[in-house]
């Protein structure tokens, strides 16, 4: 019975610490302007701006230069079926192709159109003739919209001119005869093509991993500054008193992050008409060990970083290496050996894949159970590693305390010394 008693009086004990640890911190968190910033202010607006940036999601009317030398009524086609489409548009005439290569060297037009003078005459003779398109590369969306026209065009000219040459009698003849093997392109996932429904989930839970960080950076960093350790010490009597800090601490930044993934996951792909049909059990089952995840390495990673200043700086310059690593925007399967194992070191890397195959795919738990297993596994090591570094802290805080303490005994004594030796 007296066991009994005693396990429960610790239960009550751990739980009344781990309330006095959360409460302190919530209230630094309040007050904290720069931490509530960015663990509040910034996951609110971040995301609807980006989001709004990407909102048009392809490239239209993209100015091109046509260098006709050809003058045929072949090469007119052609540029008539270009320009009508809605991806590009014709927007400068040339005589040669100097003048259009100066047109995309002040970008006045993002590529060129050039027809040879003997564009028509090969075709009249039964020989390939050629289009050459030059791109501006800088930008892929531009690249694409100005060559995949090109390529459509020709196709469907290359179409009529095999039609005609045959000299079928039929729809259906000619129908074979220009396309013997049909297809239907049924894009997936992804049915605009857009740029937006490809980046905008993955950054989302990037902004997630970043903010976290730079929350428990910017308040470790303010706790350093104001040796507010100390205030720890009464409360870590013993071993057991690290994971009461831990959860007390983690358990702040949890809650608050529990609203904010929830707004980033669920209402601003619906504001921007992003694609997203997860199912809700799922979405919830990834963000726990995601948040935890990203709590704990913030907590870990927070003891290495002396001043909340660096924080700033660090995760500035590790926010796009991290994006390329989660593998959405590269292959992993192209990645070095040694950057897919760096990936794994980040809650980021399972935390993005995870959630596009859920919001994007419509996938369940156990289709992503790869990433849930390592989340969970991240949770578990940074929570112990989150529990050897405060600890690291509190005896460093302790030690620190108790020679102040050794100090002032030392100066009281020598002060009481010199005053008995002044009254003799």
């Amino acid at each position: 019975m007296e066991r009994n008693e005693s396990f429960f009086h610790k239960i009550i004990e751990g739980v009344h610490d781990m309330c006095y640890i959360w409460k302190k911190e919530m209230a630094m968190f309040i007050r904290d302007e720069g931490v509530l910033i960015f663990c509040v202010i910034v996951p609110l607006a971040y995301p609807l701006l980006y989001s709004w940036c990407y909102n048009n999601e392809k490239v239209e009317e993209v100015p091109v230069a046509v260098v006709d030398l050809s003058h045929s009524a072949q090469s007119r086609e052609f540029i008539r079926k270009y320009d009508a489409s809605p991806e590009v548009k014709v927007a400068y005439h040339c005589n040669n192709l100097k003048e259009g290569e100066a047109l995309v060297g002040h970008q006045a037009v993002r590529g060129v159109l050039y027809f040879p003078p003997d564009f028509a005459t090969r075709l009249n003779r039964l020989e390939q003739s050629m289009v050459s398109v030059y791109c501006d590369m800088s930008l892929m969306l531009n690249y694409k919209a100005i060559y995949a026209t090109a390529t459509s065009v020709s196709l469907d000219m290359n179409k009529t001119i095999q039609v005609k040459l045959n000299h079928h009698y039929t729809a259906h003849e000619e129908e074979v005869a220009s396309q013997p093997l049909g297809y239907t392109e049924v894009p997936i996932f992804n049915p605009v093509g857009g740029y937006g429904h490809f980046i905008i989930p993955a950054v989302l839970i990037l902004i997630i991993q970043q903010t976290l960080l730079l929350g428990i950076g910017m308040s470790a960093g303010t706790a350093r500054e104001t040796n507010r350790y100390r205030d720890l010490v009464p409360v870590s009597r013993h071993y057991n008193g690290i994971f009461r800090i831990v959860l007390g601490k983690s358990l702040c930044y949890f809650m608050v992050y529990l609203v904010m993934s929830a707004y980033l996951t669920m209402v601003v792909p619906r504001l921007f008409s992003f694609i997203s049909f997860p199912e809700h059990h799922a979405l919830l089952g990834l963000m726990i060990p995601y948040i935890l995840a990203c709590i704990f390495f913030g907590m870990t990673l927070s003891c290495i970083i002396r001043y909340r200043e660096n924080v700033i700086l660090l995760i500035v310059f590790t926010s796009i290496p991290l994006l390329f690593l989660t593998g959405v925007s590269w292959p992993e399967s192209a990645m070095p050996g040694f950057l897919r194992s760096i990936a794994y070191l980040f809650p980021s890397t399972f935390g993005v894949r995870g959630f596009v195959r859920i919001n994007t795919m419509g996938a369940s738990l156990a289709d992503i159970q790869h990433e849930y297993q390592m989340l969970w596994i991240q949770v578990v090591v940074y929570f112990f590693a989150t529990c050897l570094v405060y600890r690291s802290q509190i005896l460093h805080a302790r030690r620190h305390a108790l020679e102040r303490m050794e100090r002032i005994k030392e100066k009281t004594r020598q002060a009481r010394q010199a005053k008995e030796g002044t009254i003799q």
